[in-house]
């Protein structure tokens, strides 16, 4: 396992389309390990393929607040398959926007359809905070960030923040 490089906005990379996952194969395994050590170590609770470079349809995501309570989701080719009429409203962070938060409004509830690490086809009801970062991650796979979903007059100032501070650890 490795702990690879978050690349952070405005990468155009992150505003990319991501490619199915053909089939949940070893590779794709070993990506998704990498994934959730990097996400671990960020530290962070959900991460995308797109948010290290692999412009694949993988997200990693885990709620729980310490070792002890982690239950890790690993996800290939994520799709939403039912989505609640009730909104519910999350301060979200981004580890591909660091250092900024907004409220993001989402269905408080998904049905996700997925393919876990060996393969299988699996569905879970996601609520509350899972139901948000499923949604979030699964953004990242359709070259959306959390920002996209703010006004632009916000979005535009975090967007030169992190211009200002790349530029400034570019010259350091």
């Amino acid at each position: 396992m490795a702990v690879l490089p978050i690349l952070t906005a405005p990468n155009p990379i992150l505003k990319t389309k991501a490619k199915r996952v053909e089939t949940v194969d070893d590779r794709v395994r070993a990506l998704m390990s990498d994934m959730m050590e990097t996400m671990y170590k960020a530290p962070g609770i959900g991460l995308a393929a797109p948010q290290i470079g692999v412009l694949e349809r993988v997200i990693v995501m885990d709620t729980g607040k310490t070792e002890e309570t982690r239950n890790p989701i690993r996800m290939a080719n994520p799709e939403i398959v039912w989505a609640s009429d009730e909104d519910r409203t999350y301060e979200e962070g981004c580890l591909s926007v660091p250092e900024h938060y907004s409220n993001v409004v989402r269905p408080a509830e998904v049905k996700v359809r997925y393919l876990d690490e060996s393969g299988a086809q699996k569905e879970i009801h996601a609520t509350e905070l899972l139901a948000t970062v499923i949604q979030h991650e699964m953004d990242h796979l359709d070259g959306i960030l959390f920002i996209d979903h703010i006004s632009s007059l916000k979005r535009n100032m975090i967007l030169r923040k992190l211009l200002k501070m790349r530029k400034e650890a570019e010259s350091a």
